[in-house]
């Protein structure tokens, strides 16, 4: 061996390395198996698209075409959201590191006086103060043999991951959220209109009936009546104006800004109904961010089983360090102040009390936790989208028939007028028509604003590309380029499978059932 060049004698060593390196533990994520009905149960679809434009858009009105874009530009959710992507990623880029050699560089310079009466005499021609310099380069590596980084890192790209999904949740969320409190807003400025013009309405009648009792037409019941329904009227008023000014505080906070007025547009029954969108249950699963999101915490759960499994195994580290190191700086970087060292450390677990057996149980028992939490996103998604269909077709239907109702209550306190002022009836009669009117009127601008919230629940509920486009809105991207690309280049070291349709386009999900260890 003494002949053997050093190449061939430190070829086996690096094909071994290279073998164990291909070497991980634990299970590969697979999709789980989901039970996804063929329909939704209420389905309504008016048109074949699925939802993926601005729907907002929709409702023609320029000014909540605006709200949402300054919600987008400036609200705070969605800026935490944005600072906790980045928190992630910069988890991501921290684990990964381990991958790859850490190389140090530094210099050192002392001046020193030793003893001259201690036991071991200077050498001759050494004087007691002396000069150190070094120019160390260090390098330290773990070898990642049973993939114990590989899987952490695999577990950061799913968390990162999860983040940017989060952040888009939180986009839909705040783009509904506006749409909401904005519809809420004109629902409640139609009520108030309502109100104020009854009360107008029943002023003019209690000066009518003011002037009759003067004259001695109508008793003094009848005058206390007609004051009691104004009164009632005119108390509603600073009620409605309470709710509109609070509502108005809430939609300034989403759009990022100090509680104050906002400006309108369009009256509430001018605005144009989006159309009911197309979509299948197992569409679900690619479209709503938060369902991505917590399949990439099942894949970060998942991933954490196989780092824990591979602390079962030996650690091996290779350090080296080369340099110079001379009592003198101007021969510091000459040939005879050269320095250099490597060596190779082995940690093999012996005994360990049941620490690396119960880190792996945490981590079994955390990725149950996540698979459960997925499962039960998806049902919840189902009842979402189920519910908004039915409050969409039921809210229609009530509004068909109370649409009737306030024709009909229309009709009848016109007629119980004319009775009263043919003196064929009490003026009873005519407080009760206008009063049901009232309230009818009142029931059917909220229930036409709730046939809008319906809509607005409907397109939340799905999901969808719209998402993307409002993503777009906010300035910051960064799902679709950035971390999908960190997360590429990490997902071709762990070799596991891509569940993010933003990272993989190209991907078809499996529907196996997870935890099964596949050798590699």
């Amino acid at each position: 061996m003494r002949g053997t060049p050093f190449r061939l004698r430190l070829a086996p060593a690096l094909l071994l390395v290279t073998g164990l390196s291909g070497c991980l533990f634990g299970p590969d994520y697979v999709r789980p198996n989901v039970e996804t009905p063929a329909n939704f149960r209420f389905e309504a679809g008016e048109t074949t698209e699925v939802a993926n434009t601005p729907w907002w858009e929709q409702f023609q009105d320029p000014v909540l075409n605006d709200l949402i874009l300054a919600a987008l530009t400036d609200n705070k959710d969605v800026k935490i959201a944005a600072a906790r992507v980045d928190q992630f990623l910069g988890q991501f880029v921290t684990t990964r590191s381990a991958l790859f050699p850490q190389i140090n560089a530094g210099f050192d310079a002392s001046r020193q006086r030793v003893s001259q009466a201690g036991p071991t005499p200077l050498p001759a021609g050494f004087g007691p103060v002396y000069n150190a310099f070094s120019a160390p380069l260090s390098v330290a590596w773990e070898l990642d043999l049973f993939g114990r980084v590989r899987r952490e890192t695999e577990s950061a790209r799913a968390s990162l991951l999860a983040s940017e999904e989060g952040r888009r949740a939180t986009i839909l969320s705040l783009v509904a959220s506006v749409a909401t409190a904005y519809i809420n807003l004109r629902d409640l400025d139609q009520q108030l209109a309502i109100a104020k013009a009854t009360t107008d309405s029943r002023a003019g009648s209690v000066k009518v009936f003011q002037a009759r009792f003067s004259g001695g037409d109508v008793s003094q019941m009848e005058l206390a009546q007609s004051q009691s329904e104004y009164e009632a009227s005119l108390a509603t008023i600073p009620q409605l104006e309470t709710q509109i000014a609070q509502q108005e505080d809430a939609l300034s906070v989403l759009l990022g800004h100090n509680p104050g007025p906002i400006l309108r547009g369009r009256e509430l029954t001018e605005l144009v109904q989006p159309v009911v969108p197309a979509g299948l249950p197992s569409d679900l699963l690619e479209r709503r961010p938060d369902l991505l999101q917590a399949e990439q915490n099942l894949v970060a759960a998942n991933a954490l089983i196989g780092a824990a499994r591979a602390l079962y195994f030996p650690q091996i580290s290779l350090t080296g360090l080369f340099g110079s190191t001379s009592g003198q700086f101007s021969k510091l970087f000459t040939g005879p102040a050269r320095v250099w060292s490597y060596a190779g450390s082995l940690t093999v677990p012996i005994f360990t009390a049941g620490s690396i057996s119960g880190q792996v149980s945490q981590a079994e028992a955390q990725q149950q936790q996540a698979l459960i939490q997925y499962q039960q996103a998806i049902q919840t998604a189902f009842q979402e989208v189920d519910d908004a269909l039915i409050a969409l077709q039921k809210s229609r239907e009530q509004l068909v028939v109370q649409a009737r109702q306030v024709d009909s209550l229309r009709t009848y306190a016109r007629l119980a007028r004319l009775r009263f002022e043919g003196g064929y009836t009490s003026y009873i009669e005519v407080l009760d028509a206008e009063r049901s009117l009232f309230n009818a009127q009142l029931g059917y601008t909220q229930t036409n604003g709730l046939v809008f919230n319906s809509l607005i629940g409907l397109y939340k509920a799905m999901g969808g590309g719209w998402v993307v486009q409002a993503e777009a809105m906010t300035g910051r991207v960064m799902g679709q380029k950035a971390v999908a690309q960190l997360a590429s280049q990490s997902g071709d070291q762990s070799g596991t499978q891509s569940t993010n349709p933003s990272a993989n386009p190209s991907a078809t999900p499996t529907t196996t059932a997870p935890g099964a260890e596949q050798p590699k």
